[in-house]
């Protein structure tokens, strides 16, 4: 047994009473819940899912609601995404897979830590379409016919690291987008945003500067 699946089965049978996880084969585990449907999951251990990852958990793998990188660094990119999605094949972290079990709605849930802010971006009605680089990059064009690339930043108080570190991972963006409600930007990550040619912006103020543009 993997050591990610070791840790899930731990994890998930330690957090919730009413949750039974067992191991199955491979990196698939079995997750059976009071009221709600059984759930096969694979778990991940790698630091990137990418489209030829996701499609051979599949392929080992034909039956499973979930696909979980049980690491907290690992990045999805967006071709694996949309791969696991036509397939109805939820996909996220090791939290995202506890909440959609208990939801009931594991074959369509989604990484937690950016799916609000995914459902936000296609509500804006000045995007005319967005499309989906990694789990926490966009690129939007506005209905105008400008094209921006966005960055999604989930730390509570962003620091200039923050941004430059995003930037060196996944290349330029235009806006670095702190989603998380409760902080806001440091002082030096809108300066180094402004730096780096980018805006540094909360949740609150995002559809307003993109209708400003």
């Amino acid at each position: 047994m993997k050591w990610q699946v070791k840790y899930t089965l731990e994890n998930l049978n330690r957090e919730n009473e009413k949750v039974c996880a067992k191991h199955v084969e491979n990196d698939v585990v079995e997750i059976i819940a009071d009221g709600k449907p059984d759930v096969l999951a694979a778990i991940y251990g790698g630091y990137r899912v990418s489209e030829d990852v996701a499609t051979e958990y599949v392929r080992l793998n034909p039956n499973i609601d979930f696909l979980c990188g049980y690491r907290k660094q690992c990045v999805w990119e967006g071709a694996a995404i949309a791969y696991l999605k036509e397939r109805n094949i939820g996909w996220g972290n090791l939290g995202t897979l506890g909440s959609a079990i208990l939801d009931g709605n594991a074959n369509f849930a989604e990484h937690k830590v950016y799916a609000f802010a995914a459902r936000l971006i296609h509500q804006y009605g000045i995007v005319d379409n967005a499309e989906r680089e990694f789990d926490r990059i966009f690129l939007v064009t506005l209905k105008g016919g400008q094209t921006l690339r966005i960055g999604l930043i989930p730390d509570y108080e962003p620091t200039a690291d923050n941004i430059r570190g995003l930037w060196d991972e996944f290349g330029p963006v235009d806006i670095a987008w702190n989603i998380n409600p409760n902080g806001d930007p440091c002082a030096n990550a809108i300066t180094t945003g402004k730096e780096l040619g980018c805006a540094v912006l909360k949740t609150e103020g995002m559809k307003q500067y993109l209708q400003s543009l």
